[in-house]
């Protein structure tokens, strides 16, 4: 047992001293010990309720004969983080989260880990570390928020950001907004829609580290607790067989997640995460690859904010077993691939076939490539990336003339104060991973976009990120950045840019000459920073490699 190093022999009696202080008995030192990994905080709704999960994975490992010990970690609520420096620290946070686990791990050595997240970068986080740990390990979420509903309508958070715009507006008042608010978010569990959160959670599921359910059971669900429970004896049989992260995040995996990215329209997010576990653990993965099954895997399901269809209902009718399903009709499953509980194949044996509505056939889908699209072109050729199952049709080509800013405050001022025009192209830079620093999300200005009734008609490019809950033709991770002499620095208002989404084209139409002059006179904004942010910026790299620090 790895935990030996700390228990066995005489010269580990302090150790085992200190452990004793602790309460544990002499057949609980004889027993692995078990890392439950915790992320449960007071204010994120999506982890208010982790501490019940965590006792519950704890009871699981308790019966089947392990001794738990649960440490937490930090965690970032990105919805409060939203539109304020505190975003500069969301996509930090993730690399934070893996070394203070690292930490943990290392200098407390146990024998297993259950990873208890919920919420955006926590998620990402915790799976870079169980790689970089490689210890027997299953992933449990909190489950996603039920719906909430205003005037017999359901809706969630992207909603609730739209109504901003549509209050900006003068589309409603101040008491409607107020009801609104009221109705949005009716209790804890991670935003309702197929945002960053539940994208990550069903993402875990698909790629074989998470037990089915991990990513569809409502955070409210007696369905919940029992998955927690069965996640702490399962890690145990992981344990008793010495099976690994390493074990089961093969290249085959890989692509089982991204063909279910792909088929579920995640967040544009799941690009970055995916592309820094892969890294983490070894598995080459990059842009080119994610664009190609792109291009071969149907979409068919549009959940919230691309529709109105909720995580609850793709739990009622399967959930991420049921769409892997479809997606094997037609060959784009790796079956024959280990998860933590059985193969692939096994796993999808009793999962229900898809119901045609909720989950389309293979043969009906609603795009027949993937809810996500790499760009390129002159303003991205390391690539850039836009949510293309939620944009409207009209959008998915365009061009139009530039509306530059150099911050996200900059571009939300003036989009809420009515200066875009219809057809204009918003350009929002020097938010990238380095330039921010942070790479934040850009759910206001786009969200005040489409509460003003502009989403269908301007569109928006950034070399920093959008939420999960952006809709439209919203283009983000414009690589390589304005920071780092990306030609998006180069942008001046009123430049035509062309936007080709079926064609996977984003190109500024200004001559080679004309680019070569400005760049003469290009001078990067300076930032005075510190503390955290400063390292974060001089360690970070592109947005096409995952953010992740140089090596």
């Amino acid at each position: 047992m790895r935990s030996d190093l700390m228990k066995k022999g005489a010269n580990r009696a302090p150790q085992r001293s200190l452990l004793r202080a602790l309460g544990l008995t002499e057949n609980e030192m004889k027993r692995p010990f078990v890392a439950v990994v915790c992320s449960a905080s007071d204010y994120i709704p999506g982890h208010k309720h982790l501490q019940g999960i965590a006792d519950a994975v704890k009871d699981g490992i308790r019966s089947a004969g392990g001794v738990p010990f649960e440490f937490q970690t930090i965690g970032v609520c990105d919805g409060l983080a939203m539109n304020h420096k505190g975003m500069k620290y969301s996509l930090c946070s993730r690399e934070l989260i893996a070394d203070s686990i690292e930490v943990m791990l290392t200098a407390h050595p146990l024998d297993a880990a259950v990873f208890i997240p919920n919420c955006d970068k926590i998620v990402p986080g915790m799976l870079m570390a169980a790689c970089r740990m490689n210890l027997p390990s299953v992933f449990v979420s909190g489950g996603p928020m039920l719906p909430g509903e205003y005037k017999g309508v359901r809706m969630g958070l992207s909603e609730m950001f739209e109504a901003v715009g549509s209050y900006a507006a003068g589309k409603i008042d101040e008491n409607e907004l107020n009801a609104i608010e009221k109705s949005a978010c009716p209790g804890c569990g991670s935003c309702s829609g197929m945002y960053t959160a539940n994208s990550m959670n069903c993402l875990t599921e698909a790629i074989g580290l998470a037990l089915p359910g991990n990513g569809s059971i409502p955070a409210v669900f007696a369905g919940r607790i029992r998955l927690a429970k069965e996640a702490g004896e399962q890690v145990m049989e992981l344990y008793s067989k010495d099976i690994k992260p390493s074990d089961i995040l093969t290249p085959k995996a890989f692509e089982n997640a991204l063909r279910s990215e792909m088929a579920l329209g995640c967040s544009t997010n799941t690009v970055l995460h995916l592309t820094a576990i892969a890294h983490e653990i070894g598995v080459p993965l990059d842009i080119n690859l994610i664009d190609r099954i792109s291009r071969e895997t149907p979409q068919i399901c549009k959940l919230s904010p691309a529709s109105k269809v909720f995580l609850t209902d793709l739990d009622k009718v399967g959930g991420i077993p049921a769409v892997m399903k479809e997606l094997s009709r037609n060959g784009l499953i790796n079956l024959d691939i280990p998860t933590v509980r059985g193969t692939v194949r096994e796993r999808l044996e009793n999962a229900p076939d898809a119901d045609g509505d909720i989950i389309r056939k293979v043969e009906n889908p609603f795009s027949k490539d993937g809810g996500i699209a790499v760009l390129k072109g002159n303003i991205a050729p390391e690539g850039s990336v836009v949510k293309q199952g939620a944009v409207a049709p009209e959008m998915m080509r365009h061009k139009g003339p530039a509306r530059c800013f150099d911050s996200e405050e900059d571009a939300t001022a003036a989009i809420q104060s009515r200066k875009i025009k219809e057809g204009d192209v918003v350009v929002i830079r020097y938010e990238g991973p380095k330039g921010g620093p942070g790479m934040r999300e850009m759910l206001t200005p786009t969200a005040s976009l489409t509460g003003m009734g502009m989403g269908s008609s301007v569109a928006l490019i950034t070399d920093g990120r959008f939420s999960g809950a952006t809709r439209g033709a919203a283009i983000g991770h414009v690589s390589p950045e304005a920071a780092a002499g990306g030609i998006i620095a180069l942008i001046r208002d009123g430049d035509m840019i062309d936007i080709d989404i079926p064609e996977r084209k984003l190109e500024l139409l200004v001559g080679d000459g004309e680019l070569a002059k400005r760049r003469a006179e290009w001078k990067a904004p300076h930032k005075e920073l510190k503390g955290y942010l400063k390292r974060y910026a001089e360690l970070v790299t592109s947005g096409s490699r995952g953010a992740v620090f140089k090596d």
